[in-house]
Order: structure tokens, then sequence, then C-alpha cells
């Protein structure tokens, strides 16, 4: 049976025309272990993402009450609310908490849910429990969910114990559609061969993850290779927050994701 609800939200997620997704993450107040430089300006670029070509703003419930009026000034900016938070400061490594609920989602007027999904040997059974109720209730609801299936130290966390691998990205994505993902957001391997490894093992799309501050051309040049791979797009944070011009870098990278740029004619947008 059609999932109607979850189209008519995907719908703001994906750009119809261009078959593309730019996601700006806000969210990283619930997965730090730090208040990083540039999230005190956060209704600034949220601005900027609402205006210069975001597709979808990743927040938590407080900011997402706070700038609802900011959301009002664009037709298409999607909110995916984030329902998860991590504890990098706990005894116990690489936990991660519920803190919204889907209902919740529906309430905020969001257009998806997205959680961090932290896979590791001293959270797994429980991780899985999580996902999977996550997953059931996105589908009873028609609420689309983005998995970060990431490794658990994408956000300044402590280092896992064990090798952090192309296999172990494989197995996080393909664990998080089985477990109803709509859309997967994956670190970048290095390469698009190995990128291509990951959207190859599952059959929703799949985002890149921005990761930690890089230059410019670099980041630019990551999301395309991506593309080339099979992403549809990206979700990136810090190198728009944490940048001298975001509103520049904004238009940059959806310029690229769209396809509407090369990264050497995208770089003039920041310029």
């Amino acid at each position: 049976m059609t999932n109607t609800g979850k189209l008519m939200r995907m719908r703001r997620l994906i750009d119809p025309e261009t078959k593309t997704s730019f996601m700006f993450a806000m969210s990283h107040g619930t997965s730090a272990a730090a208040v990083l430089e540039g999230m005190e300006r956060t209704r600034e670029m949220v601005g900027h993402a609402v205006s210069e070509g975001a597709n979808v703003v990743f927040l938590n419930r407080g900011y997402a009450v706070q700038l609802a009026d900011v959301f009002k000034q664009s037709n298409n900016a999607a909110l995916a609310l984030k329902v998860s938070a991590s504890a990098p400061i706990s005894t116990r490594p690489h936990q991660e908490i519920t803190t919204s609920s889907v209902e919740e989602a529906f309430r905020l007027g969001a257009d998806a849910v997205v959680a961090l999904i932290p896979i590791a040997p001293d959270n797994e059974p429980e991780v899985i429990s999580w996902v999977g109720k996550l997953g059931e209730d996105c589908t009873r609801l028609g609420m689309p969910f983005i998995a970060e299936a990431e490794y658990p130290a994408s956000y300044g966390q402590r280092k896992p114990s064990f090798e952090m691998t192309v296999e172990y990205l494989k197995r996080s994505a393909r664990l998080c559609e089985e477990l109803g993902a709509d859309i997967v957001k994956s670190n970048w391997t290095g390469s698009s061969g190995s990128f291509r490894e990951i959207v190859k093992s599952v059959a929703v799309p799949v985002v890149v993850a921005g990761g930690s501050k890089e230059s410019e051309k670099e980041l630019l040049t990551k999301i395309v290779q991506a593309k080339e791979a099979g992403a549809i797009g990206c979700s990136v944070g810090r190198n728009i927050f944490q940048h001298r011009n975001p509103a520049g870098m904004v238009r940059a990278i959806s310029k690229v994701v769209k396809g509407e740029a090369t990264v050497d004619a995208a770089l003039k947008e920041i310029k």
C-alpha cells in the first residue's frame, strides 16, 4: 500500500526537477562534544540556508520553535526535526538518546525526522531496537526518516575502539534502510569508487556528510564525486556555519548539487 504521507513530504526533501537534495545540518548542539564556533548565530545561518538554496534544515525542538518565522519566508525549505542527542561525557561511550517523537515532529510542522545512528559494540542491541521503533513510527504516521548512518565519532565524540571502514558504513546504511529509513546520510569514504559501494548497498537515496571544516574546493569536489557515485546530494553543517561567507557557501553548494555549476564556477559564488 502506498504511504501517501511519505510521498507528499518527500517531495519537499528532494527537488522534483533535479532529483537532488541539499541538507543544512544545524543540530550539532545535541551531537557535538562542545559548542562549536558559529552555532551562536543559528538564526542567521538558517536564514541563509532557506533563502540561498538548501532543501532541508536539521533543527532540534528548541530552534524549530524559535525559528518558525524564518521558514515562513520560504516556500521550499523543509524542516527535519532532530529526534536524538548524543551523550559524549557519559562513562558509557557511543550513546544516542531519544529526545523527540514522530508525533512531536507533526505538531511542529516538520517534513521529516533525523537521527544519528552510532552503532558500536557497546550499544548495538539498543540502537537496533531504537531504530526499529523509530522506523515503525515513521511508517505508521507517514513521516520520512533520515538516518545519519555515520561513524560514532563523526561529531567529535570519543573515538571508537573498533576500525572504521567502508564495510561498517555499508552495514549501517543497510540496517537503517531495512528498519525503515527513507534517506541515508553517510560519511565520505575518500573516493567515488568506495562511496559507490555504500550507494549500491541500499535502494533508498544517499547523501554524503559534509564532515569537519575543510577548504571550499575540497568540500565541493567531494560533493561532485559523491554525486558521480550515485548520491543525490549532501548534508553540510560546519562548512557553512563556520565559514566566513555562509550565504555564498550555501549558494555554491546548491549550484554544485543541482548540477548548475562546476566546482570552479561555484567557487565564484563565495568570492
